[in-house]
């Protein structure tokens, strides 16, 4: 193959041929970056001729990296990378809120935080084009990891050494029973109540369930106690409370909405210390936006003021009440 060397590759091609070499396999790697599949494959063929080296082997059945394309591949990501930073760097020092922000949420604050949050970037941040996607914690994580979100609104500690969390509030959990129960409209529900409850919980994934059933544990529930019905959401938790299939911890924040629909619901408080969860806002460690973002969580905090919460001060990160030390969504 002869170099011609009055042609640079593009960024095109490499993030084409940075595709391929990760997926070995040319219609995964197309998917990936959103290209047609001849699109990518001219694109790589058009890298080979200008770098004047041959990077794949290709056959019937697939894809391999020739030597000196496992070599180049390192070196085309490297690229990439660099290229992401300065994009990054160069979106910083525009105005601040300004531009795409990518918020992830979990699904069990999304519903009863949004919003607080819309309205106050609708009156606050005019110019700030928000773009929501609702999560589950380790889809959210890695995509902040991987640059697909911006920034994340959750429950924490995560304990990931590359993020940073900055505190907003913390809330009690709710004990949410059938219109008859015998605790339901108590405020002073003792924790080890829960030890023999016919408790409801989200299905396995969520971590409100792994927190729930710490809360449990920490009641002196027994580990063996068995939890026949699950649910995807906690809309469904509570209907199935309605029908009397047993009992449910809600975050104070859901309780006003999810009890709303149904008549045959009473809720229950626990004696202090509650069981609670701590929400926060997080990003990347040393995200280039990281000074609006603080800025963002000090203005969500005054803005959540007027929920049934407790505000946290900006670098405050007490324990939760419950002790438990999994995140929840």
């Amino acid at each position: 193959m002869v170099t011609n060397r009055g042609k640079q590759p593009s960024l095109a091609q490499l993030r084409a041929f940075a595709a391929v070499a990760e997926h070995l396999h040319f219609r995964d790697a197309a998917a990936a970056i959103g290209m047609s599949q001849p699109a990518l494959s001219g694109a790589v063929s058009a890298l080979e001729e200008a770098l004047g080296v041959q990077l794949l082997e290709r056959t019937t059945r697939k894809v391999l990296l020739s030597p000196a394309g496992e070599r180049l591949a390192v070196r085309a990501k490297a690229v990439l990378d660099a290229v992401g930073d300065l994009l990054e760097e160069a979106e910083a020092v525009r105005a601040p809120f300004t531009g795409v922000l990518r918020l992830g949420v979990i699904p069990t604050v999304a519903p009863y935080l949004l919003p607080t949050v819309l309205r106050l970037v609708h009156e606050a941040y005019p110019e700030l084009d928000i773009q929501v996607h609702e999560e589950q914690t380790a889809s959210l994580l890695d995509g902040l990891a991987g640059g697909r979100l911006d920034l994340l609104l959750l429950a924490v500690p995560l304990g990931v050494p590359t993020v940073t969390e900055l505190p907003l509030f913390e809330e009690d959990f709710v004990l949410v029973t059938g219109q008859d129960h015998w605790l339901g409209g108590r405020a002073d529900i003792p924790r080890d109540a829960l030890k023999e409850l016919d408790l409801l919980l989200l299905d396995e994934g969520h971590c409100l369930r792994d927190q729930a059933l710490d809360v449990c544990r920490e009641a002196g529930r027994t580990e063996g106690a068995a939890v026949t019905t699950t649910a995807a959401g906690l809309s469904t938790l509570v209907q199935l409370v309605a029908g009397g299939l047993g009992v449910t911890l809600l975050p104070r924040t859901a309780v006003e909405v999810e009890t709303a629909r149904s008549g045959r619901l009473q809720t229950g408080y626990f004696a202090e210390p509650a069981p609670a969860r701590r929400i926060a806002l997080a990003c990347r460690a040393g995200a280039a936006r990281q000074g609006e973002f603080e800025a963002f969580a000090g203005a969500l905090r005054e803005a959540m003021r007027a929920l049934p919460v407790r505000v946290l001060t900006p670098y405050e990160a007490p324990p939760a009440a419950s002790g438990a030390a999994a995140a929840a969504d």
